[in-house]
């Protein structure tokens, strides 16, 4: 069994990692490289970094900054927002980034994942997926999750996979930030459709939620945000509960 990875999740704005609720009362948690370069150490496996900016200049910024991360990351990092084409991709992963990750635009355009996944190989892209439950059904939504769309998480992650996603991130709106756990029947549903692996994202709150996630979700990775970011679950103690628990760990 291939060992389960833990992926803390920094979101970037204007060059510096943020923290906020739907992007309102949103506060500066560190340094983007340091951050990095510290779960490194602490033992994180991969790193998500999300651009948060809409801005042409934030782009720049962000590609700048890939670069720093690349320099000072001894550890496979993906990068997302705001890639729409293939030269998108191209800027980044010859910035130093191992995969990009892509969400509206996918949506929005399919055809894109099929794209990224010719020209670099489908282990370069992870599609990321916002989805919520009501009514019984997971409905998929785009723009940072304030848009709802026709697609259904199930069908549309089985479509990013035949068009070459090499790994899905599937996000719980309806978990994420209650700090209650994951959503860990659709994710388990998700992980015996597919063939690649999954990320869980959204609802991580203690450590007891990373085993229900990785035993009971049959996830492949757990990502988290600020329960790394404010030290309130450190990656050390959370690595050696899980291995206390039978979970296999690096």
């Amino acid at each position: 069994m291939l060992a389960k990875r833990i992926i803390p999740c920094l979101d970037i704005r204007d060059g510096k990692t943020v923290k906020g609720i739907n992007f309102e009362n949103v506060v500066d948690v560190g340094d983007p490289v340091e951050l990095g370069a510290k779960y490194a150490r602490d033992g994180a496996d991969e790193l998500v970094y999300l651009d948060i900016t809409a801005t042409h200049e934030g782009r720049k910024l962000f590609a700048d900054l890939v670069r720093r991360i690349a320099g000072h990351l001894n550890i496979p990092f993906t990068v997302g927002g705001g890639i729409n084409h293939v030269g998108d991709a191209e800027i980044l992963l010859s910035a130093g980034a191992d995969k990009v990750s892509i969400n509206s635009s996918a949506v929005k355009d399919p055809g894109v994942i099929d794209r990224i996944a010719g020209g670099f190989g489908n282990q370069f892209v992870v599609v990321a997926i916002d989805a919520q439950y009501a009514d019984d059904r997971w409905t998929v939504y785009v723009n940072g999750g304030r848009i709802p769309t026709e697609k259904e998480l199930f069908s549309w992650a089985e479509e990013a996979q035949d068009r070459g996603a090499g790994e899905i991130l599937f996000t719980s709106m309806n978990h994420d930030g209650t700090k209650n756990g994951y959503a860990c029947e659709a994710l388990r549903e998700l992980s015996s459709t597919l063939s690649i692996p999954v990320i869980a994202s959204g609802g991580a709150g203690k450590k007891e939620h990373f085993v229900e996630v990785f035993d009971r979700g049959c996830a492949d990775a757990a990502l988290a945000a600020s329960i790394f970011h404010y030290n309130e679950i450190p990656i050390p103690e959370l690595k050696s509960y899980l291995k206390q628990n039978n979970i296999i760990v690096r």
